[in-house]
């Protein structure tokens, strides 16, 4: 067995071992979809190597990379575009977010063909309009009425999307019931007691949170299936039904929070959260303009939950799409740099992160930019690397679950 295949069944094992299979299948994809799933290797490698220039503390979301940026729906009701994923957020130095960034620029454009000197020019890009925005010190917001080019396409896109088709595409209609759908492969069945009790623990947020929807109750809840790095994690959708409001119905997920990934490799103290999930919400409360809709955490079996609702927006930008479309491109990388320099402008100078005048400062230098460059350059090809021995060591079998006899 490889060293690399060690390395990821021991950080995969605590996880729930059938769905870890389809985690480990999905990675085989291509090196970018094995680069979201394996956000741990990228920290354990930075900590080993230690090759980042000095740079303030921030709170970073810790899993950035191109397709951890999307639309969602304010609890204002507003639709936003920002980074969408906290589940490894921590306090840690800024650089440590913008070159797994920056990696994910050079993986991501190697796996859609796209030439390596545009993926360089836009790591450049993206590097001095984070600095750009960090000096100005002033967080910047995206929505409708702020969005460019594609990203204001695909926000106006996501804005037309209902709760009717969301709901139509998750369930079916069954003796004029309205049911979810087990048809769907991201969807799988609960038994019955698990099913019974987690009916009863969502009922009971709903009627005793300030976060809950009003006048709801669960009408349904399956396992659910959803991103690459998180497969492996408990997670369920649940069907909520209005009590007062004829045919109006939620969707909301529960995602179980586990220790950030990066934190075992980042030398600063931390926060002595009380659960996982307090951490990751209070996260992205903090540098996000505005947080998303019924945000909310929860115990369940002892084990720390994230809440929120599933909205009927478009989740990422998908650059397949746009591999042709230089311009739309970098009006996309661009609006991300801005957005992670706002996130940790806003959330700066809480509980440990750097003020805004040492962000400011540390954006008007620019002899760190190259380094940065560099090493996510070096690391991208590293990645590649691993990829290859990981289909390997996949397809010897290498990762497959031992049947109990």
């Amino acid at each position: 067995m490889s060293q690399l295949a060690e390395r990821l069944k021991t950080f995969n094992a605590p996880l729930l071992p059938e769905m870890v299979q389809l985690k480990y299948e999905a990675m085989t994809e291509n090196a970018f979809r094995f680069y979201r799933g394996t956000c741990h290797l990228f920290y354990e490698d930075l900590a080993n190597a230690n090759p980042l220039p000095l740079s303030p503390l921030t709170w970073i979301c810790g899993d950035l990379h191109i397709e951890n940026y999307g639309s969602y729906k304010g609890d204002n009701k507003l639709l936003y575009f920002d980074m969408n994923d906290f589940d490894e957020g921590i306090l840690a130095p800024a650089c440590y977010e913008v070159a797994r960034m920056a990696t994910s620029i050079f993986i991501a454009f190697d796996a859609l063909e796209i030439e390596p000197e545009k993926a360089e020019k836009m790591v450049q890009l993206f590097l001095k309009t984070y600095s750009t925005t960090l000096a100005k010190g002033k967080a910047i917001s995206i929505e409708p009425r702020t969005a460019k080019g594609i990203v204001c396409n695909f926000l106006n896109s996501a804005d037309k999307a209902t709760e009717k088709e969301l709901l139509k595409k998750r369930t079916i209609s069954k003796k004029k019931k309205i049911m979810l759908s087990l048809q769907d492969e991201r969807h799988f069945k609960v038994d019955k007691k698990l099913k019974h009790e987690l009916t009863a623990h969502v009922n009971e947020w709903i009627a005793n949170s300030s976060d809950g929807p009003y006048n709801y109750e669960v009408k349904g809840v399956v396992f659910r299936l959803a991103g690459t790095g998180s497969l492996g994690l408990k997670r369920y959708l649940f069907l909520l039904k209005s009590t007062n409001t004829k045919n109006k119905y939620l969707l909301v997920d529960m995602k179980q929070s586990t220790m950030s990934s990066v934190a075992p490799y980042v030398k600063v103290k931390q926060l002595q959260w009380q659960t996982e999930a307090e951490r990751i919400i209070t996260i992205q409360k903090r540098m996000q303009n505005v947080s998303s809709s019924l945000l909310s955490t929860t115990v369940f079996r002892d084990e720390s939950y994230v809440i929120q609702e599933l909205q009927p927006v478009k989740d990422t930008i998908k650059f397949k799409l746009l591999k042709d479309e230089y311009r739309d491109i970098y009006q996309v990388i661009d609006d991300m740099a801005s957005l992670l320099a706002s996130a940790q402008l806003r959330s700066g100078g809480i509980q440990g992160s750097s003020n805004i005048d040492d962000l400011s400062a540390f954006g008007t230098s620019a002899e760190w930019q190259q380094e940065v460059l560099g090493y996510a350059l070096k690391y991208a090809k590293k990645v590649k690397k691993d990829y290859e021995q990981f289909v390997k060591d996949y397809k010897n079998g290498v990762f497959e679950i031992k049947k109990k006899e």
